[in-house]
Formats: structure tokens, sequence, C-alpha cells
């Protein structure tokens, strides 16, 4: 585990604009750089990077954060991972953290496994390109496949000896141990016999998204028709096959960067639309899709292409994966290849533009697709059409976004034939049924109303979430300023009138109103504002001044992006060179106390608004008694909004 020390010492060295200038074209814009976004499509900037804060932001994806938040996001890297490649820019020495004994085996075991697969990996590469086994053997398969010498060492292709323990007695004459070589699966232990397990197979290294190599895969080039056509590592401790996508880590950039993913069946159809141009594809490698695997696209972007061969049985088997892409919020079409093709002979054939053209013009919204593929089992027997659509509606009860769903009801009923009152009312059927299923494990979850989008309310901005998101912005740029505040104090006369008495005081930001909300009561709303004040507050607390860089460094990944999207909202107005037009955007710094002032006021009436709303929906269920002291309460709650109302005009004047 790496130290905190290090870790500081990591946040306090690197400098952003280098780390991102190693990635992006950055020109200088005014005290911050501006650039194109590497998340995205686009003509004009809109990446912006503040070296005085030590954060970024990109306004076209919205993604934001820190030096590592940056790494995570562009390369997908894991927290440590950024880190190290940071201290290794760097040149800084990492100190690891003393773990418990157990803690201390677990890790040595798992970093076991990973070096016993790297030195398998390089060990069947060499083996293809040295051995003449290999040569005469595996690089004749792969060449027949149309793979060049770049693409086989790009994807590190392989050959395993078809000799019982060639790669065994290799591994072991190195010093690995027979223990670590089981349990990856690449040698087979029976009693006192070892064998190697790909024995006579081109090999597929399985790499994770950081490029780390958690298995294999294996095919076999003779008609033994007793042994697998392919053959992958058993599940292990750093090899779960329902957890990774094949190609994902050579993908990975390039789906960013497009903002789709071309999803295939097998190892050759990834790397032969890589090798023609196409970067952006994975495969599940055989194995039914899972909800993890599209947990790790979905960790890239919102859009997967599902690509099937034009001869597939199972193609109506197939659709659950597009119900799964489906749950979990994701956008997913459909391209199927003309009959007895499959995506590694259609790429191998066709150019990169020909093949791009094809997959613009063939793929279709899963609901098109759908419809097709069933209507033509259908056949015009009503039965079967009825069953067909409750099957498309089905699918559609898995998108979680309303909007999505009343949108493919809508297509749905175009395409069928059929009313949009009666998909409606089958889709509140089955979310319902749903909802009475899940009903034990989701005790007070209410099912969404599917209702058509004229009957649908347009969500009211959220005050309160404003608010509280300027306080925080407030206090991260400002909080350790201090200035001249005017203090207010209400006070009643003798004939019960409400008025404000004034002083001016000196005061820091953060005090300032930290002292206001606590005088006031006042809460926030929203959980992760609140934790963000609470350890804003404690930071000024322990810290004379606010580093952002430091104090983000000391945040979770989430957080860390929520206070660059907050920090760097001015920010985009650099994008558009105001200046140059003549209009020059006032510094909030130029009237700090009016604009802390003019928030704390604001929040105060509103939630007095709350107040008054409330007392009135509730006066109806109360006796005359209470009816009379809860209408003074809004008498006076009324006052004091009118005079908080004065108050404010007077700071914004």
């Amino acid at each position: 585990m790496i130290s905190r020390t290090t870790i500081d010492t990591v946040f306090e060295t690197a400098r952003l604009e280098e780390v991102i200038g190693d990635f992006v074209v950055l020109k200088k814009s005014g005290s911050n750089f501006k650039g194109l976004s590497p998340f995205s499509e686009e003509r004009t900037p809109s990446f912006m990077v503040s070296p005085a804060k030590q954060i970024w932001k990109d306004f076209s994806s919205g993604k934001g954060g820190n030096v590592v938040s940056f790494l995570m996001e562009h390369e997908h890297f894991t927290y440590p991972e950024a880190i190290k490649y940071l201290a290794k820019k760097y040149g800084i020495e990492i100190d690891e953290i003393e773990q418990t004994d157990e803690q201390k085996e677990q890790a040595d075991e798992r970093e076991s496994l990973y070096l016993v697969s790297e030195f398998a990996k390089d060990y069947f590469h060499r083996v293809l390109l040295k051995v003449e086994e290999g040569k005469a053997i595996g690089q004749t398969y792969f060449k027949e496949r149309g793979f060049t010498d770049e693409t086989i060492k790009q994807f590190d292709l392989g050959y395993s000896p078809n000799q019982w323990e060639a790669f065994t007695s290799e591994a072991i004459k190195k010093g690995y141990k027979l223990d670590f070589l089981e349990k990856t699966g690449l040698t087979i232990v029976k009693e006192e016999k070892q064998f190697d397990r790909f024995k006579g197979r081109v090999m597929f290294p399985i790499l994770s998204m950081s490029g780390r190599t958690l298995g294999f895969g294996g095919r076999i080039l003779t008609n033994d028709k007793k042994a697998a056509k392919y053959l992958n590592s058993p599940e292990s401790d750093i090899y779960h096959k329902s957890k990774v996508l094949y190609g994902i880590y050579h993908a990975k950039q390039s789906v960013a960067k497009e903002d789709n993913c071309y999803l295939v069946e097998g190892y050759t159809d990834v790397i032969q639309f890589h090798q023609t141009g196409i970067k952006n594809v994975v495969s599940s490698s055989g194995t039914a899709l899972t909800s993890d695997q599209i947990r790790l696209i979905n960790r890239l972007t919102k859009n997967i292409t599902v690509l099937f061969d034009g001869d597939a049985a199972g193609l109506r088997a197939s659709l659950r994966g597009i119900d799964l892409i489906l749950e979990q919020g994701m956008n997913v079409k459909i391209c199927t290849f003309p009959e007895g093709e499959d995506p590694d002979s259609f790429a191998k054939s066709n150019s990169l533009e020909q093949l791009t053209l094809y997959l613009e013009e063939q793929s279709q919204d899963f609901i098109s697709f759908k419809a097709s593929l069933l209507a033509e089992e259908a056949n015009n027997d009503p039965i079967k059409k009825a069953e067909t659509i409750r099957d498309m509606v089905e699918s559609i009860a898995k998108i979680p976004d309303v909007i999505k769903r009343e949108v493919y009801i809508k297509e749905c009923s175009r395409i069928m034939d059929i009313s949009e009152e009666v998909l409606f009312d089958t889709l509140a059927q089955i979310l319902q049924k749903e909802k009475r299923d899940h009903k034990k494990t989701q005790k007070g979850t209410e099912g969404l109303k599917v209702v058509p989008s004229e009957k649908q309310t347009i969500k009211k901005v959220d005050v309160q979430f404003e608010l509280e998101q300027k306080i925080i912005e407030i206090l991260l740029l400002y909080g350790t300023e201090e200035e001249d505040f005017e203090e207010v104090h209400l006070e009643t006369n003798e004939e019960g009138a409400i008025s404000f008495k004034s002083e001016i005081i000196n005061s820091k930001v953060f005090e300032k109103i930290y002292l206001d909300l606590q005088e006031d009561e006042i809460e926030f709303t929203n959980n992760d504002f609140k934790e963000l004040y609470f350890e804003i507050i404690n930071y000024f607390n322990q810290n004379q001044e606010i580093k952002i860089d430091s104090f983000m460094s000391q945040l979770h990944p989430e957080k860390a992006e929520a206070i660059s999207s907050i920090l760097m909202d001015d920010e985009k107005h650099q994008l558009h060179n105001w200046e140059s037009k003549e209009i020059y955007v006032k510094p909030k710094k130029n009237s700090l106390p009016q604009l802390v002032s003019e928030t704390i006021l604001t929040l105060r009436k509103y939630l007095i608004q709350q107040k008054i709303e409330d007392l009135s929906i509730d006066i109806n269920d109360l006796d005359d008694s209470q009816k009379e002291n809860s209408l003074q309460d809004i008498v006076d709650y009324i006052t004091l909004k009118k005079i908080l109302s004065e108050k404010l005009n007077r700071v914004l004047n």
C-alpha cells in the first residue's frame, strides 16, 4: 500500500499542465491553458487546465478533476497505478506502508500470479517468432488470417509448443514456482505428473484495462475432435472471464474518443478490425455477455454497437445480452453482416472506408432490429405477433430512463402498427410486476409511472442545490480571505415589529459562513455538499490557507471531480475570448462581501418561503386554536421574508 507521504509528495511535485501536456496540445489562455477535448471530437477548444488551482475541466464531456483523475480518465489507470505513473515521471521514490503478514501474503500471491502470466506471454510470443515449430505452425496460421508482423507484435500473439511440458519446464527452470503455474491454470498438475494446458495452440493473451496479463485464450490447429477448438484460462485470483473483455487495453482510448464501442464475439474479430483501422472494438471472448463486462465498457462510453455474424444460429438467444446493456442505461445498436460473413472475414476483405461506411449504414437501433427479427418469426400469425410485441415492450422496460422508454414505445407503436396507449398500459403492467417481484428486497421503492410526454411536468431548478453549491464554491475560492462584513441582527420592538440592526465586523469568509449557518441552524440537504462542507471547514481549522491540489488529493476521485466542476465553471467564459469582443467579466473577488451576504440572505429567504408553504399546506388539518397560531406564524414569516427581500435588494444595489 502506497504511503500517504508518497501520495502527498506526488501531488506537491506533479504539475498538472505538464502531465496533461503529454497527451493534449495546450495553449495559453490568460492564467490558464486550453485545448481540444481528449474525450470527444471537437473543433473548438472546450478543455481547460488551471495551473493555479491544479485542476482541469472538459466542458464537452463534463469530466474534470486533478492530475490523478485525469490519468484515471484518459489512461484508465487505477488510483495506485496513476500515483506510480507520476512517481516514475518525477523521480519520486515510492514508500510502501507496512502490511500485516496476511495482507503481504495475499498481495505477494497475486503479484506472483501476474509475474507468471507475464512470463508466459513473453515465452509464447518468443516461441512464435524465434522457434522453428512456432514459425512453421503458429506464424503460418496468423499469416493465413492476414495478420501483419506489426499486428502480431502489438497483440503479443504467441504459440505453445505441441509438447507435454515444454512451457512448464522452462518456467520452473527460470525460477517460477509450480504452485503459481497451477493457480494460473497454465500448468495442469495430476498426482506427480504435470503438463501444459495450452500445448499445441496459438495463444491470445488477455490483458486488463491497465495492460496486465490476466489469462490466455488458446486455439487448437489440429482436427482433434476430442479437444475444444478454443480453450481459456480457468478462473483464478487475477482472471475472472465474466469480468474481462478481450482487447479492452488496446481499445480504451479509441472507445472513449469515438464515444462508441463495437462488441464482437471472437479474438480474431478484434484483431482484424484493429488492423483495418477500427480500434474501438472488444470481445466477450466467446462467453455470454455479462453485467460486469458491460460496466467495464460503461466506464468508457454509454454507446455500444453489437456486431453479429450474418449466419449466427444463436441470434435469438443473443438478444438477452442486449437487454443487459439496456438495464445499465446504455444506448445499443446492432449490426449484422451478410450471410456467410463475420466481423473478421468482412474486415479482411474490405478497406477502412468500406468497413466504416457499412457500419454506419447498417447499424440500426435495437428496437428496429428486434422488431424486424421477431416480426419475421411471427410470419403474420396474430398470436405470435402479440408475443413479439410483448417481447419488445419487456426489453423497453429494462431501460431506466423514462424519456428513452417513451421514445422507444412510440417507435414500437409505429413499427408494429399498434396504439401507444396499449403499449404504455403493457409497460406499466410489466413495471408493476417487477415492483411486486422485488418488493421484499426493495421496500419503499416506488415504481415509475410511465405516461406520454405531454402529461409530464418540466423539472424545476433546484434552488437550494444551486445555493449550497455556491457556498462550496465561495469556501474553496475565498475561504481564508479576510473581509469587512455587515453583521445583521434581527430585533423586535415593543409593538412586535421586526427590524435589522447592523454592525461591521472583520472576519474570514469561512468563519462568517459557518457562524451564519450555525446561527440559523441551516443544514445542507445535498449529502455530497454536506460532506464536502464539513471536510472544507475542518481543513480550514487546521490550515492557514487552502491549497486546492493538496485538499483534493485527500478526497475520493468522484469528490475531486465534483470540486473541479464547481471551481472551473467560470473558466468556460475564457473559451469564448470575451476580451476580444470588448466584454469584460467582473472577477468575483472584487465584491466578495457582497457575494457572501447575497448568497446567505438568498438561502435564508428561500428557506423561509419553504416554511411558509409547509405551514399553508398543513393549516387545514388543524383545530381553530392551532389554526390561529399557525396563521400568525405565517404572517410573521411573510414579514421576515419581506424584510429580507429589502435587505437583499440593498446588497444587490
